[in-house]
């Protein structure tokens, strides 16, 4: 099965509403949930711990300009592992200092930290892309966005953020792999988002086989800081974590690979 097959699947046209009216952004993550419960994913408890997610660990899951990804940990209130997508009909603050206001958002029930993984690295690209993105921002009906995340479209063959220079691997310390984390609340969402796009690099750079990332939590990213050359997450969470004892760098939108290229550079000074 493809990426796009798995984000296909977990993501029916039924759970796809467009032009959607909320007051603020409990409203439009409530929205986004009873979706999910409309589809036999979750029951609404979930979409209960979704907003306190929010409440607890800030706005950290806007997670792009005018995109939130609202999730929450597993729990029994997923029944199985499953997505919404709901465009709003006018813009929503949801706090974020860089990202706000938001006019799309996407849920998640995950029933595992495994389950979803290629349908996250597909949308991250998706998102990421700036013709697919203006091509589901415009998408009239809920089958046409459909058949866009579907990759029913034409490719775009240019490179919109290629790095204007290759730089040259750096040897791995101690003929090990160097290690970077991705970091959200709760290791499940936000933080594979961010994943996907620091490969993306990695991949471009030819480091793949130099570094590897690991999505994980704040709560395990603390026990695992010191494996790690550096861990890359958002401002609220980085704020969540404090000295960790290696370098913490901000990426504000997790679905730029030219801020991850930044990013990365400005850790390795390349």
């Amino acid at each position: 099965m493809t990426c796009m097959e798995d984000l296909k699947d977990l993501l029916p046209v039924e759970a796809v509403r467009l032009d959607v009216r909320a007051a603020d952004w409990r409203e439009a993550i409530g929205a986004a949930g009873r979706l999910m419960v409309e589809t036999g994913a979750t029951t609404d408890e979930y979409t209960r711990e979704m907003v306190v997610n929010v409440e607890e660990n800030g706005p950290y899951i806007v997670i792009a300009p005018g995109v939130a990804f609202a999730h929450s940990r597993p729990s029994p209130a997923v029944l199985s592992t499953g997505m919404s997508w709901v465009r709003l009909a006018g813009p929503v603050e949801f706090g974020h200092e860089s990202n706000d206001p938001v006019t799309l958002v996407v849920a998640l029930a995950a029933q595992d930290s495994a389950a979803h993984t290629s349908a996250m690295a597909s949308l991250a690209r998706l998102l990421g892309d700036p013709d697919t993105a203006a091509a589901l921002a415009a998408a009239p009906t809920p089958e046409a966005l459909h058949a866009v995340l579907a990759g029913e479209r034409p490719e775009d063959d240019s490179e919109t953020s290629e790095p204007a220079t290759t730089p040259e691997p750096a040897e791995p310390r101690a003929g090990s792999l160097h290690k970077i984390l991705t970091v959200c609340g709760n290791g499940v969402g936000t933080s594979l988002f961010l994943k996907n796009t620091l490969e993306q690099v990695l991949d471009r750079w030819g480091w793949s086989r130099f570094v590897t990332v690991e999505a994980t939590d704040t709560i395990s990213a603390k026990g695992k800081a010191s494996e790690a050359v550096v861990l890359l997450t958002s401002r609220e969470i980085a704020r969540t974590l404090g000295d960790v004892g290696r370098p913490v760098k901000v990426v504000q939108d997790f679905t730029s690979t030219a801020e991850v290229d930044a990013v990365l550079r400005d850790t390795y000074d390349v």
